[in-house]
């Protein structure tokens, strides 16, 4: 913003209170009233209006009867449209948030509930970070408008400045409000691209053997990713395609024991990097693993649930 329209706007502000007020943040939910919502003519109503002044001198100059009820009719319809078009904002509920999982770098999906409790709103259009969003508000329920917000740093990732605002019906007033919501969505720490596996105990080498005592269980097609130790070479041969042996018990995988301690010669966040990515390799291979940090330990668990308790306490580190 050049210097002159921060001036503007400060000085705006000192005279307009309320202009300070929707700067602040505010809890959720929000909802929108007349003492929030402005109104201005757009481009397009500006010239509207100059041309009813035309007619309505024309009509006048003229006696015009028939010129003067058009250039009355019209000026009713404009000054109805500006009530229609703050009728669209006034007593809209912005409730709900909700934020899908993101690591820093990438966009995060946020949702926000916007409802109506009276009337059906046509044409509501939200603008955020520059794109705007065009949706319709059913009467006595709620609409979902989801957008993309870029990250970059792990963390919590404050929600930025929004404008819900109209032209509805006519085009000829813009009704618009800001919204400052109080709420911040979690960014997960970026992992690292390359580097190496955690450190197993020895005899780690037999891990995914058959255990004495295991039989087959069954045969079954090749499927990317299955160990060549149990493909069934010579039933393959006489096969279309390979077959890989099912065993009844399986050895279990070891559990990854990740320490923040065991890692040295890297920074923090080095370590939160590659911390990271073990996690996630974890989670897509099936293993249990265990997370120990400086200021906190979780215990040897695995599932979404401990997925996301690990990489929270990575993303919120100091």
């Amino acid at each position: 913003m050049p210097p002159s329209a921060q001036r503007l706007v400060a000085w705006a502000e000192r005279r307009l209170p309320s202009l300070t007020r929707l700067r602040q943040r505010e809890p959720l939910p929000i909802q929108l009233h007349r003492r929030r919502i402005y109104i201005v003519p757009t481009g397009f109503g500006v010239g509207f209006s100059v041309l009813l002044a035309v007619m309505l001198v024309g009509s006048l100059n003229y006696a015009n009867n028939a010129a003067l009820m058009l250039t009355c009719l019209l000026g009713a319809a404009t000054a109805g449209s500006m009530l229609v078009a703050f009728r669209v904002l006034n007593g809209l509920t912005i409730g709900g948030l909700r934020a899908g999982i993101a690591r820093a770098g990438e966009p995060i999906r946020v949702s926000l509930d916007i409802g109506a409790s009276q009337r059906e709103r046509m044409a509501v259009r939200l603008d955020v970070e520059g794109r705007e969003h065009v949706f319709v508000v059913p009467s006595g329920a709620a609409t979902t408008v989801e957008f993309d917000l870029p990250t970059e740093f792990r963390g919590w990732l404050a929600l930025p400045r929004m404008r819900v605002h109209s032209r509805w019906p006519l085009g000829m007033f813009r009704v618009w409000s800001w919204l400052n919501p109080d709420r911040a969505v979690l960014v997960y720490p970026r992992p690292e691209a390359l580097g190496p596996r955690p450190f197993e105990p020895r005899g780690d080498a037999d891990r995914g053997r058959p255990r004495p005592g295991d039989e087959l269980a069954a045969l079954r097609e090749y499927r990317p990713g299955d160990p060549r130790r149990q493909i069934a070479w010579k039933l393959s041969a006489r096969h279309h395609g390979l077959l890989v042996k099912d065993l009844e018990q399986p050895a279990p995988q070891e559990d990854w024991r990740l320490d923040w301690d065991g890692m040295h010669g890297l920074d923090d966040e080095s370590r939160i990097a590659r911390l990271a990515r073990w996690i996630d390799e974890a989670r897509e291979t099936g293993r249990r693993w265990s997370l120990k940090l400086p200021d906190g330990y979780f215990d040897v668990a695995q599932g979404d649930e401990h997925y996301h308790r690990c990489m929270t306490a990575l993303a919120l580190r100091p």
